[in-house]
């Protein structure tokens, strides 16, 4: 299905890597330009080097977008964009007493006001340009975890942020939605779930017995998810905003 995108310029955050890689890729394919940021810029050059194949244009930009100064930096040099996909930041684990003031400070600041004043930052070329913001926030958001209390706060005050803007922005001609995958088979989850499969049973190789009781006996792929972001960046879904897709095992997501 042609989704439209050819000739749209679509910046990614975290676009070095897992879903935003995945991501990049998909919308490359669809004949999209593509900016990319991320922190790492050997990694970010080599993400851009990889999509040229598809004949479009790539710019890549080094940011550490957990420093609000880097924000308008990005977009003085990335210029007009018609899709923001906000996806950088991981929010460590641990409960109430593990996670101190400056790791929940600066993990924060990365992805949550990272995403909400990156949005604000473009959103004046967004409106001329009739453009779209896609939150890729996280489940976790969707329950209360005590074990992961201030990934899933910070999630949720994201949800609250992409509702909240997404119902009023369609007026301005843009739209604002977001995805919630879960467990996402990327190269830093198997590190992480390898270490404690290594810690538990002395086997490394045993790292996928963690979604044995998922209802599809796997996690999703980041080329799922990258699916479901083109899908809402295009004009295929121009009658959604404010809205936020989960993706994730049928058995977490709550009724």
């Amino acid at each position: 299905m042609d989704l439209s995108l050819k000739g749209k310029r679509a910046l990614i955050t975290g676009g070095s890597k897992g879903i935003g890689l995945a991501t990049a890729a998909l919308l490359a394919e669809e004949g999209c330009d593509l900016v990319l940021v991320g922190r790492d810029s050997s990694s970010l050059a080599g993400a851009a080097q990889a999509q040229v194949r598809h004949g479009v244009g790539v710019q890549a930009i080094p940011a550490d977008l957990s420093r609000s100064a880097e924000h308008a930096r990005v977009v003085e040099e990335a210029g007009g964009i018609d899709i923001l996909v906000n996806n950088a930041g991981a929010i460590p684990a641990g409960d109430f007493l593990a996670v101190d003031e400056a790791t929940w400070r600066s993990a924060w600041d990365l992805k949550v006001f990272g995403y909400i004043d990156l949005t604000r930052a473009f959103y004046p070329t967004l409106k001329e340009r009739g453009g779209v913001v896609v939150n890729v926030i996280g489940s976790a958001g969707e329950r209360a975890e005590p074990s992961y209390i201030a990934g899933s706060s910070g999630n949720a005050a994201l949800m609250a942020f992409t509702r909240a803007l997404g119902a009023c922005s369609p007026r301005d001609g843009v739209r604002v939605v977001g995805i919630n995958p879960g467990p996402v088979a990327t190269d830093r989850i198997e590190m992480l779930l390898r270490a404690n499969a290594e810690r538990t049973t002395g086997d490394a190789e045993r790292w996928q017995d963690a979604f044995k009781n998922n209802a599809f006996g796997r996690a999703a792929t980041p080329e799922e998810i990258a699916a479901a972001v083109a899908f809402l960046a295009s004009p295929r879904s121009g009658y959604t905003s404010g809205v936020i897709l989960t993706i994730d095992d049928p058995a977490r997501v709550p009724l």
